[in-house]
Formats: C-alpha cells, structure tokens, sequence
C-alpha cells in the first residue's frame, strides 16, 4: 500500500523546454501544451559517456518541476517548514530572489516517505507564476520579485481542499483563466478563476479531486479542458465551465487516478494503475457528445508516471514488471518495443525529434531513439544520488535535472 502513494507524486511525465537557441523557455508541467515535446532542439554530434554539472543550488523537497524563462530559472520546494519559490539564474544559478509561506502539513499514513515537499508543478503566463501546495492553496505571485498576488483555496467548502495524500496536480492557464480541481476524495469542484485577480469566473461541482492534472484541448473545434478526477473524466467548455462529455473510469480500491491524460489528434489515451492503457475518442454530433473507445490495452498500466507521444507513437511506463518502458502505437494500441522490467517506480519522460528522454526515480537518466519497434537505448547516464521524481528541462546545451533537495544545471 505504502508504494501506492506514491500517489502524491506528481501524476507525472514529462517536462521539456520549448526552445529557441537563444533563449529557452519552459513554463509549466509538461510544457505550453502539455504534451512533453520539445521543439527547435538540436542533437549534439555525438552524445557524451558523462554529463558535467554547470551549477547546483538547494531549493528544497519536492517533485515539481522547474520553469525557465527570459533567463531565469524558478523551482518550488520546501524549506524547514516553508514551501519557498525559489528563483536563480540560468547561466550562473545564483539567486535572484526567494518568496514563501509557512506550510503544515500532515502526510497521509503510509505516504510518509514521499515527504511534505510539493507535488504539483507550477505554472507561468503573462508575468505571474502560481503555485499549488501541497494542502491545498494555489498562490499567484509576480515573476519579477516573487511578491504575493493573490491566494485561494477551498478548505471552508470542504474541510481540505486537497485529496489523502496531498495536492499534487498542476494548476492549468488557459487564457485569462487559471484552473483547478479542489476538493477531498470524497468531493470536489472545477474552478476557473482569473488570473489577474484569482476571483472565480466559473465552478463545476462534482467528484473528488485525483491526483492526476487537466489539459486544454481543442476539439471538433470547442476548447475544453479535460479533467481526471476521482470518478470519471470528462470535458468542460473552457470558456463557461459546461460541462460536454463524461466518461466513468472511478478510482478502484488502492488504484489510484494518477497520471495526466495524452492527448494526440482526437484521442485521449489514458492509463490507469492495474486498469490497462485506454483509447477514448470524445465525438460529436447534432444531439450532443458521446464517447467511443478506440482499443484498450491490458498488457501495460501506468500507475503515477504519465505517458507522451512522439507522433504516433506512445512512450511510458507501465507498473507492471517492476517498472517497465514501452513504445505502443496509439491508432491500434498494439505494444512495439518494451525494455527489460525493474527499471524503477517512476519515470519523466520528454520528447524531440528522433528521441525520447527517461529521468527515472533512481537518479538515472536513459536517451532512447523513437523508433517504435526498432528503438534502442542510446545512452544511459547517472545524474543524481538522491531521488528524481521530479520532471526535467531540456536546454540547448544539457537539461535541469532536480533531486531530492538540489536543482543541477548539467551540460552534455
């Protein structure tokens, strides 16, 4: 059951950066579109045996996962008893400034282990960044010094405004809207709020929060946001919170809804611990929405580690084997390559043309080519000592990669 909880973990996959040579930018978990792929990144022309470390600075515990923009690197983590935003510079790691709050917390029995650091990745758009704790509170604050906009949670609505083991899904922008499931296993509500001002613009009630993080999607041309809770997985109007399409797919017993939905085309591709590896195609017509399932996959199960997409093939973990890597095709949803089994508890994964990059829980990072089939290991290198839940950044020269209490910039 203990290993369960790792729920709190991030519900994770990858992180990425969206780069232009000259001035990286990653702003939030799994990237602009929340889909792990990195653009303008180019391969060295030949990938080093070893990676050398360019900086390192303490940020604290936690698994979120770092942002980068106009030269600046921002990590939330926490430090004796205060959850702290925490930013240096990229080129010298050097500390531009560091802001925070008191945060107690009490870990769910059995998720001890896990810490009380933050599972949720924060999230940056038009000069502010917000942060979710991991009780419950979602703070915006301003990108130049850190000084506190605004704060908002539900615990008056619902006792805790976070589910057992703690917060640890990621607060979505979408537009003028930041948004967010609160709420406790039990009970929960969708949130729209304004970025600018954190007062609600719409709310959803309905099931408990999961642990697992919304997209924004456009579909049959309706943006929407796709949202795992407790119970089900449905899609909501973005821009007025109506809801359009709902499917079950409840957590069951001790297997948790952890990781973030893939979205590729019109496909939902969601995995679901002990539950297989499902295809939903959301559709719809002049009497509404329905939704049909494209294949479903027993063989593989994703249980906190999120999965990506390089084109039409689909790069994850499954639990099963004690860890275990797979590239499957997500028109068919047949398995096409799988790595050796124990590979770890978790696993972040990024994307770039030709490659897929693997930070796994142990402190080893793997560079796999996107093959399908035909893919091989590359590279494997040691990048930390401690434990690596948290996603990495790719750069132009090398990647962020954050362990148990450190952030190290390590160059190829």
């Amino acid at each position: 059951m203990a290993m369960r909880l790792a729920v709190l973990l991030i519900a994770t996959g990858a992180s990425v950066v969206n780069t232009s040579a000259a001035d990286p930018s990653w702003t939030g978990w799994l990237g602009p579109n929340r889909d792990g792929h990195v653009t303008g990144f180019e391969a060295p022309g030949k990938w080093p045996t070893q990676l050398s470390r360019k900086w390192q600075v303490k940020v604290g515990t936690g698994y979120g996962s770092p942002l980068v923009h106009e030269g600046r690197v921002y990590q939330h983590g926490r430090l004796d008893g205060r959850e702290v935003l925490t930013c240096v510079s990229l080129e010298t790691g050097s500390q531009v400034w560091q802001a925070g709050d008191e945060t107690p917390f009490k870990v769910g029995g059995g998720g001890e282990w896990h810490g009380k650091g933050p599972k949720s990745c924060p999230v940056m758009a038009d000069g502010r960044i917000f942060t979710l704790s991991i009780s419950g509170t979602l703070t915006a604050r301003k990108i130049t010094d850190g000084s506190r906009l605004w704060r908002r949670n539900y615990d008056k609505e619902f006792g805790k405004s976070h589910p057992y083991w703690g917060a640890s899904s990621s607060p979505l922008v979408d537009g003028s809207r930041v948004i967010m499931r609160f709420g406790t296993d039990d009970a929960g509500v969708l949130v729209a709020l304004d970025a600018v001002t954190g007062k609600e613009v719409w709310k959803l009630e309905g099931p408990g929060a999961s642990y697992s993080s919304p997209l924004a999607v456009t579909l049959h041309g309706v943006r929407q946001i796709i949202d795992w809770n407790h119970d089900t997985i449905i899609g909501v109007e973005s821009a007025t919170g109506k809801l359009l399409w709902r499917h079950p797919f409840p957590h069951v017993g001790h297997n948790q809804n952890m990781p973030t939905p893939t979205f590729h085309g019109d496909r939902i591709l969601l995995g679901a611990e002990n539950r297989g590896l499902h295809c939903l195609i959301p559709e719809r017509s002049q009497t509404g929405w329905r939704i049909s399932t494209g294949w479903m996959q027993k063989k593989i199960a994703l249980d906190m580690s999120s999965a990506v997409h390089s084109g039409d093939l689909l790069y994850g973990m499954s639990h099963y084997q004690k860890g275990q890597l797979f590239a499957v095709n997500i028109t068919n949803g047949n398995i096409l390559w799988t790595s050796e089994g124990r590979q770890g508890q978790n696993a972040t994964f990024l994307t770039t043309d030709g490659y897929v990059f693997v930070l796994l829980d142990n402190g080893r990072l793997k560079l796999l080519s996107s093959e399908g089939t035909n893919t091989e290991v590359l590279r494997s290198w040691k990048v930390a000592d401690s434990p690596t839940w948290a996603p990495p950044v790719l750069l132009p020269d090398g990647l962020l990669i954050k362990d148990k209490e450190t952030l190290n910039y390590l160059t190829f």
